[in-house]
Formats: structure tokens, C-alpha cells, sequence
């Protein structure tokens, strides 16, 4: 550990998205917390042009590289070359919200050291008198992280904070093969460790642009879930009733959309409710497309490459 080492290191995993992430660095500076008391780390996981520029125009904020792709990989690297006792997990296409880092810190003085934080994740938008069908959609329905640590004990990566001590307790994150947030959180749980959902804690994320985007995002997480149900007996039975389960869902959660703080107007929700039917029928057919196909994961490709 350094002498004078910052409180909390901020490690961010970045693959081919410097607009995000120079967006992201600018929350990061306008923290209200005092700079001196955090660091900021960037692992470029396999770039076509790395962000030296990005970071370049951050004073302070070390650019690293990690070869082995995966953002689990990413933030093991950056953790390993960070001097922080408190460590804040934030993606590259994420911006924090300006207390994030101080809200953080008070959560975890209040918390006993066998505690994990994780935040709320919201929908940014660039136009807040308005939504676009996907921002409505996934305000409603993505980054439910009150959700995933209430209910399924664990909390995503895009907003984690955890002592240090924790971690090397617990151990680094998996390779790109697994669902790196999910692994880490049940070995976590196992290691007796618990998970505090953070209100207060806020990390703003952009919707996707277009459909595409957001199918790319569920192939890769149905991608992990059948690696996994391979190893279950019986496991093609049960991923067909899965699949059929996910086609027939949205009539179950037309009610969640109604009923939505996060989206206002008849309009408004009538569009989530169109891009919901779209995606649970690309999911269901993804699920049973992929029951003869390989094992291959690709975490962050951008779209347009």
C-alpha cells in the first residue's frame, strides 16, 4: 500500500466506448467528495484505438491494459494496481451521480465489514421532458439491482462498492465465460458476506439506441445462462419450459409497466410495452436457437464494428 494512498479507488473496465467513457471520467471529476480521497483506473480490455486521449484530459486518472477479454478480467487488473482500502465498481458507459462516491462512503461507515454495497442504477436521459420506446422500457425494466440484491442476493458491477479486505477475502472475478457479477456475488454470499441495496448511491446508465443493441445485451446473458443449465440433468426439458415461460411473460408484467414510478404518460408506456413483447419473443427464440450452438461469449463488441 502506498504512503498517502486515497481512500477509495474507482476502477473502470473500458472496450471500444471513449465517448461513454469521457462522459463517465467527467462524472467522476464533478464528485463532490474531496479528489484527493479517491483515484481513478481505467483498463482498456482490447480496444481498436485505446483512450489515451480520453484519459489524457483527466489529470490523475491511470490508463492500464488487460489482454485477457472480459470485464471481470478488467477490473481484476485494476484492482490489483490500486492503492484505495475501498474499492468502487463503475462501467465505462455509466455516469455517477455527483454524491455517488459520498453517499457510498457514509453507507459503508454505517455498515458492519461484512457488507457489500450496491446502488441504484437509473436510465439517463438527454432529453428529460421526453421518452424514446427503449428509455421507457428499460427505465422500467433494466438494472434492477433493488431487485437482484433483495431478492437474489447479489449485486451487478456496474455499481459495486466493497472494502478491499472483502474482496481478497472473497477472491477476483471470473473470465468472460461466466456472468462475472452473479459468480462473484454467490461466492460472495458463501463466504458469508451480505449485499446492501444503497438508494442513495446513484450510477446513471444511457439506453440502448436501437433494438439491436438491446438484443446484443440478452444474447450474451442467455449465452451464460446456457452454459450453466448444460451441466443440469434433464437440461434441454428444462430450458424449452424456459424458453416458452420467457415468450408468454409480458402478460404477466403489463402490470409492472403500468404501474411504474419511473415512466410517466399513457404514451410513454404504451411504447415499453411494445419493445417488452419484442424482446421477450427474441429471447425465447434466442433460447432455442442455441441449444445446438457453441459456448462462445463476447462481452462489449461494439455494435458497429
Amino acid at each position: 500500500m502506498k504512503l498517502n494512498a486515497p481512500l477509495i479507488s474507482v476502477v473502470i473496465p473500458h472496450l471500444n466506448q471513449a465517448e461513454e467513457l469521457d462522459h463517465c471520467l467527467a462524472s467522476l471529476a464533478a464528485q463532490r467528495l474531496e479528489r484527493t480521497r479517491f483515484e481513478v483506473i481505467v483498463v482498456d480490455n482490447g480496444s481498436s484505438l485505446p483512450p489515451y486521449a480520453v484519459v489524457g484530459r483527466r489529470p490523475g486518472t491511470q490508463l492500464l491494459h488487460e489482454k485477457q477479454p472480459g470485464p471481470g478480467p478488467a477490473r481484476n487488473t485494476g484492482i490489483q494496481h490500486s492503492s484505495g482500502k475501498v474499492l468502487a465498481l463503475i462501467d465505462a458507459d455509466c455516469r455517477a451521480d455527483p454524491d455517488w462516491l459520498r453517499n457510498a462512503m457514509h453507507a459503508l461507515e454505517s455498515s458492519q465489514e461484512e457488507t457489500i454495497l450496491g446502488g441504484d442504477i437509473r436510465i439517463w436521459r438527454d432529453d428529460p421532458k421526453a421518452f424514446r420506446a427503449i428509455e421507457a422500457y428499460e427505465s422500467v425494466f433494466a438494472y434492477r439491482f433493488k431487485l437482484y440484491i433483495e431478492q437474489h442476493g447479489f449485486s451487478g458491477t456496474g455499481n459495486l462498492v466493497v472494502r478491499r479486505s472483502s474482496f481478497e477475502k472473497i477472491g477476483p472475478f471470473a473470465g468472460i465465460n461466466f456472468a462475472e457479477d452473479m459468480d462473484w456475488g454467490r461466492r460472495a454470499c458463501r463466504a458469508g458476506f451480505r449485499f446492501r441495496y444503497v438508494p442513495e448511491m446513484i450510477v446513471f446508465h444511457p439506453a440502448r439506441r436501437t433494438l439491436h443493441e438491446l438484443y446484443m445485451k440478452w444474447d450474451r446473458q442467455i449465452q451464460h445462462a446456457i452454459n450453466t443449465a448444460r451441466d443440469q440433468p434433464r437440461w434441454r426439458i428444462r430450458w424449452v419450459v424456459r424458453a416458452l415461460a420467457v415468450l408468454g411473460s409480458p402478460a404477466i408484467d403489463f402490470a409492472k409497466v403500468l404501474s411504474s414510478e419511473r415512466i410517466h404518460g399513457a404514451g410513454a408506456r404504451f411504447k415499453a410495452i411494445l419493445i417488452l413483447v419484442a424482446i421477450r419473443a427474441h429471447r425465447a427464440r434466442k433460447m432455442l436457437s442455441l441449444m445446438r450452438k457453441s459456448k462462445a461469449v463476447i462481452w462489449n463488441r461494439n455494435v458497429d464494428a
